[in-house]
């Protein structure tokens, strides 16, 4: 059963109905053993880190997800804030995410390319790498909403990178972590491609 993880912040019905186009069965939850006996989990996220940290602490799903992650080693996919919640530390709050990825999350320069891009960034941006969850037959274009970036310590866990204004990670990949700064449920072809391959 796949996983999406409830803990009040996110469009998670978005991602379910996408899932069910696809063919795969999710159930939404924030019970601890749910999430435990999950086979993938999908860890969403719109909104502040600070307060995504907190609801995360409060709903006591921590020890769950760390479980789930770390000593499981099961599938997880964290989508924008919750791609960002996966790191060591976000500026957004001066605080400290869940620390399963060496990064820290930043904000865009309040000038990005001469003040010609407005921050936050959104809507469609073209995605580069090498990987098995990217369209190999079109240049692939995401759907993005977001004013902080990811900055990893280890350049060779990154997945995939865009640009605006400045070059940043799109997606990285850690063993069986994976965390993308776009929104694969408003992404079209693109992201169903990307949710049918985690999915599968």
């Amino acid at each position: 059963m796949i996983t999406i993880v409830d803990y009040k912040m996110g469009n998670l019905m978005s991602i379910q109905n996408m899932l069910k186009k696809l063919g795969y069965e999710a159930q939404i939850t924030s019970d601890p053993d749910k999430i435990r006996d999950a086979s993938k989990l999908i860890l969403p996220g719109v909104g502040s880190f600070g307060a995504a940290m907190a609801a995360i602490t409060e709903l006591g799903i921590t020890d769950a997800l760390n479980q789930f992650v770390l000593v499981d080693k099961k599938p997880i996919l964290g989508i924008c804030l919750g791609m960002q919640l996966m790191c060591s530390y976000s500026e957004e709050g001066n605080i400290g995410g869940l620390n399963w990825i060496d990064a820290s999350v930043k904000r865009f320069p309040k000038v990005v390319n001469e003040g010609k891009l407005k921050v936050p960034h959104i809507g469609w941006n073209k995605v580069v790498g090498s990987s098995e969850f990217l369209k190999d037959d079109t240049e692939n274009k995401f759907y993005f909403v977001h004013s902080y970036f990811v900055e990893l310590n280890l350049k060779e866990e990154q997945l995939m990178e865009s640009t605006y204004g400045i070059s940043f990670c799109s997606a990285f990949q850690k063993d069986n972590i994976l965390g993308v700064q776009f929104h694969p449920e408003k992404s079209h072809k693109f992201g169903m491609h990307l949710l049918k391959t985690f999915a599968s």
